[in-house]
């Protein structure tokens, strides 16, 4: 399967296509959600009468179906114009949002955020293949530095934005309040946005959509039962049936690539760079994932911070993120990665050393500064390693390898989750028996999964050290 794109005219220098610059806003705006609902946990167990074991859903179920759905999207953006893959992803984002608003149960307000997820999942490898279709090589890093506003930075102010939502009254508004923002944002789009490329007409393989859905979000749901009372175990089975289930698309896929019409074209993995740059993102993003479930307990459980203020606190950190992301594709631009990817794990993997040394005391401005440079040096990693990645591809793959790295990205933030919750809960759980305070007890959970965090930052400082400094001429 293939698309054929025409040749666009070279964006002006110092600015992104406007395209580009909607797409953007209309991406922070769907990714925002993914994480919104974090600070909600407790006003949905009062108002809707649930456990915090099924609230926990309302985040889990909007993974999940981001797993599931964005596989289909490779095949999608290439059998659709930009406009009505644009068109159709906000309109079911709008419509999720609606429902999710006035939801009268628990059960219609997952329904709702399942449909939002449908739709955010089109969104992100919209965005990546649009712009690797309308931006020269040359201006790559500086404008997908503008791509860090919906990629990291939504997820990342996502509870800080509900935080500060929720002092005005009930979870709903949270939904209230993206609706109007989300119409205005579509009905720009739909009068500014030009199509991209022609549509391919294909077919597409029901048993690989059926088998990815399977694999894939039986992952993320397995991973979601980790660290739990009892779910560890059933995590297991889980996660087993669904790497099953995962072997079972690749075989497909390769069988599917003879014919030339796969679901998700795996030849973009014989692409060294790009193979390089899907390991380092999934890596990074577990971290910061890690770190974003593990620093709200820490400030709301042991420091006893609202979750107004603990929003405000991380805030920060999310905002630099944002601001730099610019600044560093231009600085790609000039340089090449090397003077970003390296030191930007490495100060990565400073910050999360810097967190296992969390206590009752330490001082706030301290917490700050290592949030702070988490941040910072993700903002450094993420857009040359985006660029490289995807600009190792030939362009009939940019949609295949977008779809991959978006699917990759949501198996490696559950496992984030996961692995951080595990970790802190198994370590608690055995410093209680022994007879130490419930506080402490938690305290040590927390320290230890901030150290394999830590560890795992190390693998990035590895993987950054491999990738090319630029991509070869012939990508130029």
């Amino acid at each position: 399967m293939s698309v054929v794109l025409p040749q666009r005219p070279a964006t002006r220098a110092g600015r992104a296509p406007a395209v580009v610059r909607l797409l953007v806003l209309s991406t922070f705006v769907v990714i925002l959600n993914e994480t919104i609902m974090m600070n909600a946990i407790p006003r949905l167990m009062d108002d809707l009468g649930v456990s915090e074991a099924s609230a926990q859903w309302v985040s889990t179920a909007f993974m999940l179906a981001m797993a599931a759905a964005i596989p289909v999207t490779g095949w999608f953006l290439q059998r659709f114009t930009t406009r009505r893959a644009y068109a159709s992803a906000m309109g079911v984002f709008l419509a999720g949002t609606a429902l999710a608003a006035v939801a009268p149960s628990f059960e219609v307000l997952l329904v709702g955020r399942v449909v939002q997820a449908a739709g955010t999942a089109v969104m992100m490898p919209l965005l990546m293949t649009t712009l690797l279709t309308v931006v020269p090589p040359s201006d790559r890093g500086r404008v997908m530095g503008t791509v860090t506003l919906a990629m990291s930075v939504a997820p990342a102010l996502g509870p800080a934005v509900a935080g500060v939502v929720l002092q005005a009254g009930s979870w709903r508004l949270l939904f209230v309040v993206v609706l109007p923002v989300a119409a205005a944002v579509t009905a720009l789009g739909l009068r500014k946005l030009d199509d991209i490329g022609e549509p391919v007409v294909s077919t597409i393989d029901w048993p690989s959509v059926a088998v990815a859905a399977l694999g894939f979000g039986g992952v993320v749901y397995g991973l979601s039962l980790f660290g739990g009372s009892g779910g560890t175990g059933r995590g297991v089975v889980v996660v087993a049936a669904g790497l099953a289930a995962i072997a079972v698309f690749v075989l497909r896929q390769r069988r599917l690539q003879r014919t030339g019409t796969p679901l998700m074209d795996l030849r973009t993995l014989g692409h060294r760079t790009y193979r390089l740059t899907l390991a380092l993102l999934a890596a990074c993003f577990l971290v910061l994932l890690g770190a974003m479930i593990l620093l709200p307990l820490y400030l709301q459980h042991l420091r006893g911070l609202s979750p107004l203020e603990t929003g405000l606190l991380v805030m920060p950190g999310g905002l630099a993120m944002g601001l730099l992301g610019p600044t560093v594709g231009k600085v790609f631009d000039r340089f090449g990665s090397r003077v970003l990817v390296l030191p930007g794990t490495i100060g990565s993997l400073v910050a999360l050393a810097g967190f296992t040394q969390v206590s009752p005391t330490m001082p706030y401005w301290q917490v700050l500064a290592l949030h702070t440079l988490l941040m910072v040096s993700l903002a450094a990693t993420f857009t040359p390693a985006f660029t490289l990645g995807m600009g190792a591809l030939p362009q009939h793959l940019y949609s295949h390898g977008s779809s991959l790295l978006g699917t990759l990205q949501q198996v490696a933030s559950a496992l984030g989750t996961a692995l951080a919750v595990t970790v802190m809960s198994s370590r608690a759980g055995h410093l209680a028996a022994e007879g130490v305070a419930a506080g402490p007890a938690q305290l040590g959970g927390m320290k230890l999964a901030f150290a394999v965090s830590a560890a795992l930052a190390v693998v990035t400082v590895v993987l950054a050290a491999r990738l090319p400094n630029r991509l070869p001429a012939a990508h130029d």
